[in-house]
Order: structure tokens, then C-alpha cells, then sequence
């Protein structure tokens, strides 16, 4: 067996309190539900998790959010679900809101190891607070800082046992460049298969940004 492969509960040995978590998915869409489950029942706290959305009540980051378990989330929105909005005006956690496209660039920023991009999205509104405003040919463009973290927990449809990746439809979404951004990356695999299973030609996420595939729905 591929030493890449363990149980939910030792990949979720590895996330402690405080750690910054990035969640692959768009409302809950290409997030692992095995390890976000098994994350809850270990019940770590004063997370920052970064993810596109906080979901909804039932699915996803909405649970952490619901069980009390951030301290931070940054994200595109929060519409979905009510108790981030809750929780963020009763200054129980702090939300950072970031413009989608901006937040998929920071990220890639980070997993390429870019000092941040640059972008006109959010200049004189309250994005642009507090932020550096960098002139280049004449216009101004926000510069917007990488974002990394210590652990990645992503949802694949084929993982092959040495950790390349092939994502199913729109599950793709944040998933790729996630992948490339945190000291950890746990994979959460709808099908493993063997070496050579995969088209070299469909791989999106190689297995050198993976660390550890957990099998989807066990529960061991």
C-alpha cells in the first residue's frame, strides 16, 4: 500500500488549534466531507480557514462554523449561510472579505511563491483599506498579499495511490491552486487506483503537492 494512504483519523491527527486551513469546494462542491467531518469530531478551535464561501448550516465549512470552531475565515461571501454574519456582527470571529477573483489570485500568489498580485478590483471602496496602492503605466492597481496555509484539505474524484489528482466537473474549483499553497495537502479521494490507472495527460494536481489520500466516507 502507498505509504500516501492513511485513515481519516491520522490525517486529522495532523490538524491542530490555531492552524490556518484551506477547504476546497464552492458551496460544498469539491470539499471533502469525510475529513470535514472527522475535523468536528476531533473539535480543534480558533481555526482560520480559507475557503471561497462558509456554505450553509449542514455542509462544509458552515459546520466549523456552526460548532464554533474559527476564529477567522476569509472568503468571497457569506451569504448562505446566516451564522457567519451572526458571528462576525457579535464580534465572535473575524471575517476577512475578499473579491472571488482576488482571493483565487492571493492564493496562487502563495503557491507560487509571488510577493501578491496586483489588481484594480476594490480600489476606492473599503477593500482598498489599509492596503498598498501601486502605480504602474500610469494606473493604480491594489496590491494584494499571497495567502498560504498550514494545511490544505481538498476533494478529488480519481487519486491515484502516488497522489495525482483528477477532479470531477466543477468540483475542480479552488482544489488546484489550494493544492499548491499549503505545508500540507490531504487529499480526500472519491476512487483510488493503482500507477499508471491515469491518462499522464489528465492529471490537474501532480503528486508532488500531496502528502497523504484519505479514502471518501471512511470513517477508520
Amino acid at each position: 500500500m502507498s505509504k500516501k494512504i492513511i485513515d481519516v483519523a491520522d490525517a486529522v491527527s495532523k490538524i491542530e488549534d490555531g492552524m490556518t486551513i484551506m477547504v476546497g469546494g464552492f458551496l460544498g462542491t469539491g470539499t471533502p466531507h469525510t475529513i470535514v467531518d472527522a475535523i468536528i469530531k476531533k473539535g480543534v478551535k480558533n481555526l482560520t480557514i480559507i475557503s471561497n464561501d462558509t456554505g450553509i448550516k449542514d455542509s462544509g465549512v458552515g459546520r466549523f462554523i456552526y460548532n464554533n470552531m474559527v476564529k477567522k475565515v476569509i472568503t468571497s461571501h457569506i451569504g448562505t449561510n446566516p451564522e457567519t454574519g451572526r458571528q462576525m456582527n457579535e464580534k465572535e470571529i473575524e471575517v476577512e472579505l475578499v473579491p472571488q477573483g482576488t482571493l483565487a489570485e492571493r492564493i496562487r500568489s502563495g503557491g507560487a511563491g509571488l510577493g501578491g498580485v496586483l489588481t484594480p478590483t476594490g480600489l476606492g471602496t473599503i477593500v482598498a483599506e489599509g492596503k498598498q496602492i501601486i502605480e504602474v503605466d500610469g494606473k493604480q492597481f491594489l496590491l494584494e498579499k499571497p495567502l498560504r496555509a498550514d494545511v490544505a484539505i481538498l476533494l478529488g474524484h480519481t487519486v491515484d495511490t502516488k497522489g495525482n489528482i483528477i477532479y470531477a466537473n466543477t468540483a475542480r474549483n479552488f482544489n488546484p491552486i489550494m493544492a499548491t499553497a499549503a505545508d500540507t495537502v490531504i487529499v480526500e479521494a472519491e476512487n483510488i487506483v493503482e500507477v499508471g490507472s491515469i491518462n499522464p495527460n489528465e492529471v490537474v494536481t501532480p503528486r508532488i503537492f500531496v502528502d497523504h489520500i484519505v479514502g471518501s466516507g471512511c470513517n477508520g
